[in-house]
């Protein structure tokens, strides 16, 4: 395995030396000491030479094939509320959900903004922006795939994701079954590192999680695909067409699932907000949905 981890730190740090590659590594990945969170090391084989604008799908079960059931290309001008809840006008952590920072460009892209607003009282407030499809679209199991461009300053207490959430991931019985937390794409660190995570019974003191993340070189720039096929018996992931992750973690939710883009506040862990450079903004090209039938 080591020999492995050394070939692997060589062609993703290059010049650095080996010991101070994998410590460093070793950081990104496995530095977190919180109960019940089982980590994953992903030596994923990185990025394509070219990075495809819509990958083929995987092989579906023998004797079905994929049948699209949610498809948005954000094509015109206004996001369709007949598809999508946007989020706001509420609080959200550290800041704010505001519907009006959700929005699309007139150019086939989505566009959650983050930026800094000072209220009538001189008090700093932080407004995001997100969209679900909580009551409009759920699905249990089949193919699950985005294309997208990170935030600028990512890191920065705040950070983006494309998930997926159950109404019921916070019943705390049967493990992850009957409800999960599925992060398909979660960007902490303006950084390579990337992850994949799954949460399930609840954010208590039941709360159970596991990860995996992995160093993808140029992953803040441009766009990339993000994906993860959902069976009855394991969740695959992956990022620009390349398998990244393939876990049964919290034995597979069982239950149906709705769609979240979100710009998130992590003030403290993940950077201090006061000191990012706002305001700051992700695209989404597309979102596709596929069942097999």
């Amino acid at each position: 395995m080591r020999s492995l981890l050394q070939l692997f730190l060589i062609l993703c740090f290059g010049g650095v030396s080996l010991d101070a590659a994998e410590q460093s590594l070793k950081g990104r990945l496995f530095n977190d000491q919180e109960n019940k969170s089982k980590w994953s090391a992903q030596y994923a084989p990185g990025p394509p030479k070219v990075i495809p604008v819509d990958p083929p799908l995987p092989e579906p079960p023998i004797g079905r094939e994929w049948v699209p059931t949610f498809i948005d290309k954000f094509d015109g001008r206004r996001i369709d509320t007949t598809e999508w809840k946007i989020l706001g006008d509420q609080k959200r952590k550290y800041g704010y959900w505001i519907k009006k920072n959700s929005r699309l460009d007139g150019q086939g892209n989505l566009v959650l903004k983050i930026d800094r607003h000072v209220s009538q009282d001189g008090k700093v407030e932080f407004h995001a922006s997100g969209l679900k499809t909580r009551g409009i679209f759920e699905q249990a199991f089949g193919y699950y795939g985005c294309h997208y461009k990170m935030l600028r300053d990512n890191g920065t207490g705040y950070h983006c994701a494309f998930w997926l959430q159950s109404k019921t991931q916070g019943n705390v019985s049967d493990k992850g079954r009957n409800g999960t937390e599925i992060d398909i794409i979660e960007k902490f660190h303006h950084d390579d590192i990337i992850q994949h995570c799954l949460h399930w019974d609840g954010y208590g003191p039941k709360h159970e999680r596991a990860k995996s993340s992995f160093p993808w070189p140029g992953i803040m720039d441009g766009f990339h695909i993000f994906a993860m096929k959902w069976t009855p018996e394991e969740y695959i992931s992956c990022v620009d067409g390349i398998e990244t992750w393939r876990t049964k973690e919290g034995g597979v939710s069982q239950v149906p699932a709705f769609l979240r883009f979100t710009i998130e506040f992590s003030q403290g862990w993940n950077g201090d907000i006061h000191k990012a450079k706002l305001p700051d903004e992700f695209a989404v090209d597309y979102v596709r949905v596929y069942q097999a039938r």
